[in-house]
């Protein structure tokens, strides 16, 4: 088999590997398509050294086949199509809760341990999602981020009638402005690059530069003064964090979905003004993938327009590298069958 290894600066390797059999309590896939995500470009940069164990095969968004079953699994069959929840919570403890997803001690497959970037995959039978059999594995392979955009909808409270601002274009918060919309809500997407923009709009989403407009006002006009019930930080950047407690109307709630590793300021007064809640979201749960499946199998939201390219997986230094020059794209692809 074919598997992918990131060596540490901005490097990967492709090799040549001996296919392993899968211990008890786990399946093998066979590999159909693994995503680039945000995560894995932070790693190519070296941002996430001191996690990844190198030499690390790397990656989590993926679709693929079950090609061979370990003992003692049950529920499902070579052949079957599955996603993969890559949240390894074995070492869940009392003190979390019950929230295995945020677990002290969580495993992330595909940053903690081997992922997806290789032909063949094996990971343990709880992580899998079983999936229909006319279900398109090239879709199918945005259900791990969609899941992400799906658990911030839900956890928003977000519902039909009420209206949303997603701060950031890119892949998540378009996805998180598509499942908005689906729920019934009202939504405006803010970006600041055009390509993407016109993205958002081909897509049916009201997209707007908030260079070239008051965003504020926009959001005032589109309301009659209510301004926004929802605000999704995707963005990540300071301006962001400026502008979510003025367009968030009373008693808004504001689903912080970027992650921000350094303390920030943040306008306080206006939570006290307007009541206003934030609510932290990271990764999904159980009914989050479930969700995704259904969105993905209904086919009914454009999804297949966030696929920017494929691109074999050999071809994976070459992808990452062209990935830091194209800001304007969504989402890649590797074909692990290449």
């Amino acid at each position: 088999m074919i598997a992918t290894l990131y060596e540490g600066n901005k490097t990967f390797n492709v090799i040549e590997k001996e296919v392993e059999a899968p211990q008890p309590g786990e399946v093998r896939i066979k590999v159909a398509y693994s995503g680039v995500c945000g995560t894995d470009v932070h790693i190519y940069h070296g941002m996430m050294d001191k996690r990844v164990a190198m030499p690390q095969t790397i990656g989590h968004e993926m679709s693929g086949t079950i090609d061979s079953i370990g003992a003692h699994v049950t529920g499902f069959s070579v052949g079957d199509k599955v996603v993969v929840r890559p949240l390894d919570d074995r070492k869940a403890k009392p003190s979390d809760k019950g929230f295995n997803h945020i677990c002290e001690e969580l495993n992330f497959m595909g940053i903690d341990t081997p992922g997806s970037m290789q032909q063949y995959w094996n990971v343990p039978a709880f992580t899998l999602h079983k999936l229909k059999e006319n279900t398109d594995l090239k879709l199918a392979a945005l259900i791990e981020p969609l899941s992400v955009a799906t658990h911030d909808v839900r956890l928003s409270g977000l519902v039909a009638g009420e209206t949303a601002v997603v701060l950031g274009g890119g892949p998540i918060g378009l996805l998180v402005a598509m499942v908005a919309k689906e729920v019934g809500a009202n939504v405006v997407v803010s970006e600041v690059n055009e390509k993407r923009i016109a993205k958002a709009k081909a897509m049916g989403l009201d997209a707007v530069s908030p260079m070239q407009i008051d965003l504020v006002d926009y959001v005032r006009e589109k309301t009659a003064g209510r301004l926004a019930d929802v605000v999704f930080e995707v963005a990540g950047v300071q301006a962001t964090l400026d502008i979510m407690t003025e367009i968030a109307g009373i008693r808004g709630r504001i689903l912080m979905v970027a992650i921000h590793g350094e303390k920030k300021p943040v306008d306080l007064f206006k939570f006290f003004w307007k009541e206003l809640k934030l609510i932290g979201a990271r990764v999904y749960e159980k009914e989050d993938y479930e969700k995704s499946i259904g969105l993905i199998t209904a086919n009914g939201l454009p999804f297949e327009d966030m696929i920017t390219d494929v691109q074999p997986l050999s071809n994976i230094q070459q992808v990452f590298e062209s990935i830091d020059n194209n800001p304007d794209g969504m989402k890649v692809l590797m074909d692990c069958s290449l």
